[in-house]
């Protein structure tokens, strides 16, 4: 199982961080943090831009997070076409972490609003594929 099992369309088939979808099998959503100057990451990254560190470890990400903000997508790059539309927002949840996502289609859009309690939750997709996505709480 490696990164190509991530989202709709995957780029890349391999990365450092891998680990990820492996999380996302478990209904489990992790970042990294570094374990040299404690930087925080989502999506993950296997190295820190604070301090150049290699060195990362997994962290949950959990509860309920704040919507900061959102936008309704109309266009979408290629291998995206046929989802439009669809909705991504920035969280910020309880410990401070902001996760960047898209909502949920089963949301009402019309509904959706800044300020809105979200949840993280994994996904699967078609072809044996799995993302998450923020939705209510």
């Amino acid at each position: 199982m490696g990164f190509e099992q991530f989202g709709i369309v995957s780029f890349t088939d391999t990365t450092k961080a891998e680990k990820f979808v492996e999380f996302l099998k478990n209904n489990e959503i992790r970042g990294t943090v570094c374990t040299e100057c404690g930087t925080k990451f989502f999506p993950p990254r296997s190295d820190c831009n604070s301090c150049l560190s290699d060195s990362m470890d997994w962290f949950p990400i959990t509860g309920e997070g704040s919507l900061l903000s959102f936008t309704k997508a109309t266009f979408a790059p290629a291998g995206f076409e046929k989802d439009v539309p669809y909705m991504l927002g920035i969280a910020e949840f309880d410990d401070g972490m902001k996760v960047f996502g898209r909502l949920d289609k089963t949301l009402d859009f019309d509904a959706v609003k800044a300020g809105m309690k979200v949840k993280i939750r994994t996904v699967d997709l078609e072809e044996d594929r799995i993302t998450y996505v923020l939705t209510g709480a």
